[in-house]
């Protein structure tokens, strides 16, 4: 205690004010990072300035959150890959500049949302088309029962319970948070809409284009030509430097400029996959649960295979056939004896044992027509069973006496317009029996054609009587349902860690670019390239998602070395910089220099064949000096670039009708796509079209190219628009 003591009256004033120091340290670094940050003139918490504009990330989390309700909604329910949301990240940023740039437009137009607009877009009859097809489940909640038809009196009644009774209706609040996502994003997204829309309608197509564009469909010409292609001189005949790369990107500077900055990496991917320890180690699980499987019961199979099989809700009561059974094991299994077991095999990255429990002779589709008549739909008692019951009595009693099944139909089946419209006739095929109320599907896969009879049904969804009529059963084959138990092949920890440590040697081992490049070749190991990489990327082609290698590339100089980058349960990643281009012209890299080399090769060469066939008077002349053939097209049309027998050559085209080239005479050299052409017209044909059917025509066409301009504008405009913006992103904040 004494030395306690001592320590405490020597040392504790030092020892406060360290403490002090690191606790004013912390404060210091957390405003710099955090929302004091351009207090203490540090750190920009903002993720990016749009002509100005800062926008906060709070507002980027809110276009997450809608992007993800939208997807999951439309998705029925479906959980995000790591490659949707890599996917949604980066449209969410490109959305905010659009309607950045398209908010400032209609603040200036005086475009906007008022307040009995937003009512309708939510609870009115027409309501925005995003609230109508809200669903939970892959299920529209707004739907009438008994209409089958939007019924905004739902929003307003689910909108009370979440007040009155939120535990019933939403116990989690996610249904809440969905729904208010919902909302914010039409209500957001009806600007922009206005915008579009005012846009899409000024598109205007003149009738004299399309007058012009009809002529040139019409008109034709036959050429006979020679093609000298660029592989017959040698590359190794044609030197390309530097500066001739150079002169062909700024003689080409709109197909060679950026308009935002872009980053290239070259990388060494070490890929994350099982060992064969780690197979012996599945295949030795499996041997157990075979002799497991074998001694189970029936009714114990659903539960015996979801407890051992590594993959969600295994066991299907699901038949399957020749044509439903996508395996390449699909035939063996067809003619495995019931109740035994095959396996272990190798399929979608699992081993695999299945055991044959049944096998039926069933068809592969089903027509069908039928009346319901509900007593439940969901969770909302519609009629008492009773008065359902009868319902269907009388409409069967009214079919026997001879009264039409369809007229029947119109009357007493409440399976929603649209089936009414069809007499109440569906088609099922084997693959969709699973989604259909089990009695209901047992009865039409395994009755007889011209059979009819009353079904009950009850379940989540809804509950009621289905009075059936077998129309037509086809493809009747074969059909076995099996207890597949599934063990994936994964890498082990000891299996994955090991990995980790060669990725993490090779970084350590080679911190320069020097020696990254020569580990490269000694090792002969695999350099990938990952190019065009934007600021606002979250994914590189070839590795897929990997925010965190592009915000490191973007902090980085070139020839930098990364740490190791882990992506998703994959592979590590060790990258280097190999280039940064700005805005404007690109500069010459290693991802564009062998096209670019092509591109000034092919140039050249053609420079080079055209000299070679200096002199030559006539085609056959050149095809004799060039050692190539003289051919015909019987088939060149003004209206097209593409030629049969040539391919994508728009300059033959263009020069075929050209007026500076009289026919029979002998054309210059042309430098196409895949060599040299010299050509000679031998006629051109122009079919005029009359001048009353020329009118009909060229107004539908010009009709045509309207419509497909408005159906696209929202996608030209922010293609557009965004590229005028000039936008600074905080690409660590993302």
């Amino acid at each position: 205690m004494s030395v306690i003591q001592t320590i405490r009256n020597k040392y504790g004033k030092i020892a406060g004010a360290v403490i002090a120091i690191a606790l004013v340290g912390f404060i210091v670094s957390d405003a710099r990072n955090g929302s004091f940050g351009n207090l203490f003139g540090g750190h920009d918490s903002n993720i990016m300035n749009v002509n100005g504009e800062k926008i906060d990330p709070k507002e980027y989390q809110l276009r997450l959150k809608q992007y993800e309700t939208l997807y999951t909604m439309f998705n029925r329910g479906r959980a995000l890959s790591d490659a949707d949301r890599a996917q949604m990240n980066e449209e969410s940023v490109k959305m905010i500049v659009y309607e950045t740039m398209v908010g400032a437009q209609c603040d200036k137009m005086g475009i906007t949302t008022t307040e009995d607009e937003k009512k309708e877009l939510i609870y009115g009859v027409n309501a925005d088309p995003v609230v109508r097809q809200f669903q939970i489940d892959g299920q529209q909640i707004f739907i009438n029962g008994q209409t089958h038809e939007f019924d905004p009196q739902i929003i307003k009644y689910m909108e009370k319970q979440f007040t009155d009774d939120p535990q019933k209706i939403d116990p989690t609040g996610k249904l809440r948070d969905q729904w208010e996502s919902v909302k914010a994003y039409v209500i957001r997204m009806n600007r922009i809409n206005k915008y579009n829309a005012l846009v899409g309608g000024s598109v205007y197509a003149p009738l004299y284009m399309a007058k012009r564009q009809l002529a040139d469909q019409n008109s034709s010409a036959s050429i006979k030509y020679v093609k000298v292609p660029y592989s017959q001189i040698p590359d190794a005949n044609v030197k390309v430097s530097d500066d001739d790369l150079k002169a062909y990107m700024q003689k080409h500077a709109a197909i060679y400029t950026t308009d935002q900055p872009v980053r290239g990496i070259e990388y060494v991917s070490f890929d994350i996959l099982p060992s064969s320890a780690d197979t012996a180690r599945s295949l030795e699980a499996l041997a157990q649960i075979k002799t497991d499987l074998a001694n189970t019961k029936e009714k114990d199979y659903k539960t015996f295979v979801n407890a051992k099989s590594d993959e969600a809700n295994s066991y299907s009561e699901e038949y399957l056939n020749k044509r439903t059974f996508l395996s390449k094991y699909a035939d063996t299994l067809m003619s495995v004896p019931v109740g035994e077991i095959y396996g272990p095999y190798y399929e979608n990255g699992s081993y695999k044992i299945s055991k044959v429990t049944d096998r039926k002779t069933l068809p592969d589709s089903v027509k069908l027509r039928h009346i319901l008549v509900r007593t439940k739909d969901r969770d909302k008692e519609l009629v008492p069973d009773s008065v359902a019951e009868k319902r269907i009595d009388s409409a069967i009693a009214a079919i026997e006496a001879g009264a039409k099944f369809d007229s029947m139909v119109q009357i007493y089946s409440e399976d929603g317009e649209d089936n009414k419209k069809k007499g109440g006739e569906y088609t099922f095929t084997l693959q969709n029996r699973p989604g259909i109320a089990k009695e209901f599907g047992d009865f039409i896969f395994e009755g007889k054609v011209g059979e009819k009879k009353r079904v009950k049904v009850s379940n989540d969804n809804y509950s009621g009587y289905h009075y059936i009529e077998i129309l037509e059963q086809k493809g009747t084959g074969p059909s076995t349902q099996l207890a597949t138990v599934a063990k994936n092949l994964v890498p082990s920890d000891s299996t994955v860690n090991a990995i980790y440590g060669k990725a993490n040697e090779f970084a350590g081992k080679n911190p320069t670019a020097a020696e990254f490049d020569a580990t490269i070749k000694k090792q002969n190991l695999d350099r990938r390239i990952g190019d065009n990489i934007h600021a606002t990327n979250f994914t590189i082609t070839g590795l897929g998602p990997a925010r965190e290698v592009v915000r490191w590339t973007y902090e980085h100089k070139v020839g930098e070395i990364s740490p190791v980058f882990q992506l998703g349960d994959q592979r590590y990643v060790v990258a280097k910089v190999s280039f940064i281009q700005d805005k404007g012209v690109m500069d010459i890299t290693a991802a564009n220099r062998p096209q670019l080399e092509q591109k000034v090769r092919e140039e050249k060469k053609g420079d080079m064949i055209i000299s070679q066939a200096n002199g030559a008077t006539s085609l056959d002349a050149i095809a004799q000096k060039m050692n190539q053939t003289v051919q015909q097209s019987d088939s060149v049309t003004l209206g097209a670039a593409y030629v049969p027998g040539l391919g994508y050559e728009p300059k033959v085209v263009g020069l075929t009708f050209s007026q500076s080239l009289q026919p029979n005479a002998l054309s210059a050299g042309i430098k196409g796509q895949g060599g040299v052409y010299f050509i000679t017209v031998l006629n051109r044909v122009n079919n005029p079209v009359p001048d009353q059917l020329l009118q009909q025509l060229a107004g539908r066409q010009r009709g045509m190219e309207e419509n497909q301009e408005r159906n696209a504008i929202g996608q030209l405009l922010q293609q557009d628009i965004s590229k005028q913006a000039d936008v600074k992103y905080n690409v660590s904040n993302f």
